[in-house]
């Protein structure tokens, strides 16, 4: 079994002259780093279209299971193409953090200039936006009337609507469909470009021998096009209200468990239809991606189901969810295909035993393995618990940096690691570099490093900080931090382990001798 090594990085989080990080050229110069330092993966987060809530743009609450995020369409590409000037792009505030996203500012001023874009762009006489919208009916055209309607009712959630509408019957569809016609092939527009973009960069990568891994919400939002247009797929009532929202119980980080609201699925809806929706978007998440990420993968075996009324999670219950069902009916229709599962969180026989029978490699977080009340090191995420048909991380979006978590650390945690590690000379600030070989070197297929434990950055580049609200999501690579020196740097470690991509590092080196 070959093992190999991919680096963590959120699209957004690349450097770029308009705010956020988009499809544009340093989304390529990554590539290029991610061939040289001899990786194999680039793991990303959820590519949707994330709902603006006025401080936190989070890409595990989307419009849609299926739309593209339009703040990733780089206006550099619609600026080559004519629909846009750089001095238009240029004019307008998106921030003065080049580290930082400013989601209010984009929100406020980038849709105006993607609507310049497409007034310009004579879209509709354009032959592949027609194919592109005929492929893509079955779920465009209700995400293109409810964004447009969306922004028709000033952005308030749908179930505020009026009853016509808000109950997506057809008569209301249709008045819609036609006084909102621009507004709606504007938002098909918007798509489309994601899709083109997102598409050359793809294949760009591909042709370097590097993967996409990207990741997929087991929910969908509360306030998106699934809901709205789909309500016999979840837990709701008549009027199309959730009776039951997800989340988790109470435990010792959170006395009132924690609830996210997002709808639940009516399982018993689905296994009557052979899991047609959810095949439907794993087909639609392997035309993006490589492999597919499924965050919070043990809501398949279990999942925890609190009345929609209550505002803390101590009503809730467990219920049973479909298991290996979904997984069969998902192999039947798509054959194999490469998945990983999220299964952190609390760990049952249950789970362990779905994640076994799919066969599906499971997370290993280093940053997991301490406790120093375990003498043993009994834990999970020691590396020698793992068995080979797992993922390690050092950490993920979700966690501290590794630099920063070891930092933080009490004296006994920082002695057991270093006891485990046989290490008692190396300095501080630079365990993270050890603890980095140490995922590389375990016996798991393949092994993902955060880009900001890669650089040895502290908590400040932190991607998401559960629980709270009004930082995340934001953090930014500055142009000039990702160096040829730490690429070598990668290479070295990643060889050591016996990782290296050596299809893409062979292709670099003969693209290289060619020019």
């Amino acid at each position: 079994m070959k093992r190999y090594a991919g680096v963590l990085l959120s699209v957004t989080s690349l450097p770029s002259k308009y705010g956020i990080g988009c499809f544009d050229q340093a989304a390529y110069d990554f590539v290029d780093w991610l061939e040289k330092a001899g990786q194999r993966y680039w793991q990303i987060l959820p590519l949707g279209a994330t709902s603006h809530g006025g401080s936190d743009d989070s890409p595990y609450q989307a419009y849609s299971a299926f739309a593209g995020n339009p703040y990733l369409i780089s206006l550099d590409a619609l600026v080559e193409e004519g629909v846009l000037t750089r001095q238009e792009c240029e004019a307008v505030d998106f921030g003065n953090n080049p580290g930082k996203v400013d989601f209010d500012k984009l929100h406020e001023n980038r849709f105006a200039l993607l609507h310049k874009a497409y007034e310009r762009s004579n879209i509709s006489e354009n032959p592949k936006f027609q194919a592109f919208c005929q492929k893509n009916f079955w779920w465009l055209d209700d995400y293109a009337l409810f964004m447009a309607l969306k922004g028709f009712f000033n952005e308030a959630p749908f179930r505020s609507w009026p009853e016509d509408i808000r109950m997506h019957w057809g008569f209301a569809r249709d008045y819609y469909n036609r006084e909102l016609y621009f507004d709606i092939e504007f938002q098909k527009y918007l798509q489309f470009q994601f899709m083109e973009q997102w598409s050359r960069l793809k294949a760009y990568a591909n042709a370097k021998h590097i993967q996409i891994v990207g990741d997929i919400p087991i929910y969908v939002s509360p306030d998106g096009a699934d809901v709205w247009a789909h309500p016999e797929l979840f837990q709701l009532d008549e009027h199309n209200a959730p009776t039951a929202i997800a989340g988790c119980p109470p435990d010792a980080f959170a006395a009132d468990g924690q609830v996210w609201g997002n709808p639940l699925y009516r399982w018993d809806y689905h296994r009557a239809t052979g899991y047609d929706w959810w095949v439907t978007r794993m087909w639609h998440s392997f035309q993006l991606y490589d492999v597919v990420r499924i965050d919070h993968f043990r809501g398949f075996d279990e999942y925890f189901s609190i009345p929609a009324t209550d505002s803390t999670a101590k009503n809730g219950h467990w219920e049973k969810g479909p298991g290996m069902e979904l997984f069969r009916a998902i192999h039947a229709r798509l054959g194999d295909v490469q998945v990983i599962a999220e299964d952190l969180g609390l760990m049952t026989d249950g789970v362990r035993k779905l994640v076994r029978d799919s066969g599906y490699p499971n997370m290993k977080v280093l940053q997991f393995a301490v406790d120093p009340a375990d003498i043993a090191c009994s834990n999970d995420y020691w590396p020698h618990n793992y068995n080979a048909n797992c993922v390690v991380y050092t950490g993920t979006h979700d966690n501290e940096t590794v630099a920063g978590w070891y930092a933080g650390l009490s004296a006994a945690a920082k002695q057991q690691v270093r006891d485990y590690l046989c290490n008692h000379h190396t300095p501080e600030a630079q365990m993270y570099k050890v603890l980095i070989n140490l995922a590389m070197t375990s016996v798991a297929k393949d092994c993902i490093v955060p880009i900001q434990d890669h650089l040895g950055l502290p908590n400040t580049a932190r991607m998401n900080q559960p629980g709270t609200v009004g930082f995340n999501w934001r953090w930014r690579l500055l142009p000039g931090q990702l160096t040829d020196a730490l690429a070598e740097e990668v290479l070295a470690v990643t060889t050591q382990a016996n990782r290296a991509n050596w299809d893409a590092i062979n292709a670099g080196k003969e693209a290289t001798e060619t020019a």
